[in-house]
């Protein structure tokens, strides 16, 4: 394809000599010395083949032709414009929307903390929420379906399989991604109000090795059994799934007693019929933010990922 004859200098300083009457004036508008302006006219002209200006003395008027030009010259410069404003709009954190991934547990109660925090502090600024767990969320962010993921790992284990060796595994997402840790989670049991054990403290994991068992999300129970196998006994599970708001209510029904984040606590600990207790024998599963290296450099990016950190330091201990 022939590389066009027009550019966006000869429409702005086409535009300019129709504004202010003359090539010097037009030049000192542009940013040009008056002969480099003069040249460009002529130039412009050689290639196009038609005059665009018409000296009359130490003015210039335009032809038609280049007052064709400099119409579009206008309309060029309301767009240029109007792309600055948009962009120191979003430097400014006046506008701009960003697409957060987080998993189940979080959105109770880390995630309307911090995004109550970012519409106080800039209203301009949208967040859509998707709610997903790490697997599928750290695909939608290298897919560029997402801008930042609020994800987990437990000791060991990879944030994008849930499985394996986490320095080998992980390695590669760790080299790709801007990580920022967020909050170390405990884990802790929910017992019915009528469990045995319920107002025993200091519950360690083997005692509830008789217990029938509501697993969650496929982490969080890969989670149960590897710290059921290392306390000695196989849990049996006999509901599983990944709503907390179910498997508090098989909990309170009598029907087991379950694994739950540190994040489902405050919740659990209002829901009739549950009691929350602290358990040896189980991981503490560290939560990160992730985003992309580019995108950790777009203002509205950075606020939300430092909303995520500072609401976790405002939930309850």
């Amino acid at each position: 394809m022939a590389a066009s004859p027009l550019d966006i200098a000869s429409l702005q300083l086409l535009h300019a000599v129709g504004e202010h009457g003359s090539i010097t004036a037009a030049a000192r508008e542009t940013g040009v010395s008056q002969p480099a302006a003069s040249q460009h006219v002529r130039r412009l002209e050689r290639r196009l083949g038609t005059a665009l200006v018409e000296r009359v003395g130490r003015a210039a008027r335009l032809t038609p032709a280049g007052a064709a030009l400099a119409r579009h010259g206008e309309s060029l410069n309301a767009t240029l414009r109007a792309a600055l404003l948009e962009v120191e709009a979003l430097a400014g954190l006046r506008a701009g929307v960003v697409r957060l991934a987080a998993f189940p547990s979080s959105t109770a109660t880390l995630v309307p903390t911090a995004l109550a925090a970012l519409r106080a502090a800039h209203p301009g600024l949208t967040v859509r929420l998707a709610e997903v767990e790490p697997p599928e969320s750290l695909a939608m962010l290298r897919a560029g379906e997402c801008d930042v993921v609020l994800a987990f790992s437990y000791p060991g284990t990879d944030r994008g399989s849930g499985q394996g060796d986490a320095a080998a595994t992980g390695a590669d997402d760790a080299a790709r991604l801007v990580t920022t840790h967020v909050l170390d989670d405990v884990t802790t049991v929910a017992l019915p109000a009528g469990h045995p054990l319920a107002e025993v403290a200091g519950l360690d994991l083997a005692q509830l090795a008789r217990d029938e068992w509501i697993a969650g999300c496929p982490r969080c129970r890969q989670h149960l059994l590897s710290a059921a196998q290392a306390s000695g006994f196989s849990p049996g599970i006999t509901y599983a799934t990944d709503d907390y708001s179910a498997v508090l209510g098989l909990v309170s029904a009598g029907l087991g007693v379950a694994l739950l984040p540190g994040l489902v606590r405050p919740i659990a600990q209002r829901h009739p019929g549950v009691v929350v207790r602290e358990v040896t024998g189980v991981s503490v599963r560290s939560v990160q933010a992730l985003t992309s290296p580019d995108l950790i450099r777009v203002p509205a990016v950075a606020a939300t990922v430092a909303a995520l950190r500072d609401a976790a330091r405002l939930l309850p201990t």
